[in-house]
């Protein structure tokens, strides 16, 4: 199972990339492979605030509606449209055409809480 080194994990499936202070977010191969076939996405707008640990949309799969949660803190500054008409993309490339927000960090200190892709792997053996 993919688990980029450049990444941070959350324990609820999601990885964040850190560029200039914000983040980069979707969710990870292992998330999208146990969801099976995604339908639907559901993301926040930019302008939003997320709080970490809560919910900021779902994804919908064949199988259930899984929900988001937000592995940091901060404001939406831009929103993966693509998702809405092809939210296959999730399943074929959750690593690059597949994010889903990016986030301005309003606590950049939160990313040094978040699964290397070592701990991220074990999470996921076990």
């Amino acid at each position: 199972m993919s688990t980029p080194k450049e990444l941070r994990y959350s324990k609820d499936h999601e990885w964040v990339k850190v560029e200039d202070g914000k983040a980069r977010i979707g969710i990870t191969h292992f998330a999208q492979n146990e969801l099976g076939d995604i339908v639907f996405v559901e993301l926040p707008e930019v302008g939003d605030e997320l709080q970490l640990n809560e919910t900021f949309g779902n994804v919908e799969s064949v199988k259930t509606v899984s929900e988001l949660y937000a592995p940091v803190s901060g404001t939406v500054v831009e929103v993966n449209e693509e998702l809405s008409d092809n939210p296959e993309f999730i399943n074929e490339s959750p690593y690059e055409q597949a994010w889903m927000v990016v986030v301005e960090l309003s606590n950049p200190s939160e990313v040094d809480e978040l699964l290397t892709s070592e701990q991220y792997a074990e999470l996921i053996e076990e």
